[in-house]
């Protein structure tokens, strides 16, 4: 049985991330993972997310991974395996990608996701699990962690230029769905299908054209 997939566009915890309500499903316990935002305070992020899910009845703890020598370590992938709630902050893609790539925690996650838990995603985290992951800088692609091979997904879609999302669908494979999040919105899949919630939009692109979240893939990989 797999769990909920929140694939947030960023700006996270705030005002209009209404969706983290129907995310906690009555649990009363958010496990974050800051890895992202090791050289950007991670614990301002943290403090932010605290505030955000106590008046929602949920405690937060830090999983205080920052280097690949941590996510290679037992500790953190057995906590991982045993949550229910894993929130992913953005922050650094390639950073991020560097530190989980291949070891127990990344495996743990995906484990607890496979098993009902639910993980969100968010900003530049969102993209690092694509197998085609979005170069922010610049709108190219470059190689993610190859968890979602059927789409890709630019986060902060309200901040692109025209020019720059223009040339990430020009440069997409053929028949890859480019998913465009905006801040403080959600592309939630929990099983019966895609919805979004939030305070945004969702954009999708197929072969150059819009498209409508029908087109999404079921299937991740």
């Amino acid at each position: 049985m797999d769990g909920t997939l929140a694939l947030v566009g960023g700006r996270e915890w705030t005002e209009g991330c209404t969706f983290d309500a129907g995310l906690l499903a009555g649990g009363d316990e958010v496990l974050v993972l800051p890895s992202a935002l090791a050289y950007e305070n991670p614990g301002a992020a943290v403090e932010r997310a605290r505030d955000h899910f106590a008046p929602l009845g949920a405690r937060v703890e830090v999983l205080d991974v920052f280097r690949r020598a941590d996510a290679l370590e037992p500790s953190p992938a057995e906590r991982a395996a045993a949550a229910r709630f894993v929130y992913v902050p953005g922050g650094s893609p390639m950073h991020l990608r560097s530190v989980l790539k291949d070891t127990p925690l990344l495996e743990a996650l995906v484990g607890a996701w496979r098993a009902g838990a639910t993980i969100a995603v968010s900003g530049e985290a969102a993209s690092v699990l694509c197998s085609h992951m979005v170069d922010s800088r610049g709108g190219a692609f470059t190689v993610g962690l190859e968890l979602i091979g059927t789409m890709t997904v630019i986060p902060r879609y309200n901040q692109w230029s025209p020019d720059k999302w223009h040339r990430t669908v020009q440069l997409a494979r053929p028949g890859l769905a480019v998913v465009g999040v905006d801040e403080a919105t959600a592309l939630i899949h929990d099983g019966t299908g895609w919805r979004v919630e939030g305070s945004g939009g969702v954009h999708v692109f197929v072969d150059g054209h819009r498209a409508d979240l029908s087109v999404l893939p079921e299937r991740l990989v």
